[in-house]
């Protein structure tokens, strides 16, 4: 699946959430968005990089620590 077809998938999901708030107006849509993407997006990674932070962390383009954090908490992985 190519970038392109990543961001198709999401602006589809994304209309298909408009349309089914029938009107009503959405609240904290990038928190929410950022919750819903973050845990398959880590746990994917991680399952690619074969468990390993460091190689995991460089592929996602963000700090070692931070990546820890956020698997701590997505219950990916336990402090």
């Amino acid at each position: 699946m190519s970038k392109k077809q990543i961001e198709e998938c999401i602006r589809s999901s994304l209309e298909a959430y408009f349309k089914d708030l029938e009107g009503e107006e959405p609240h904290s849509m990038y928190d929410m968005i950022i919750g819903i993407v973050e845990k398959p997006l880590l746990d994917t990674v991680m399952q690619h990089a074969d468990g390993n932070q460091s190689r995991a962390a460089e592929w996602l383009g963000i700090n070692r620590n931070t990546l820890r954090r956020k698997l701590v908490e997505h219950k990916l992985v336990t402090k």
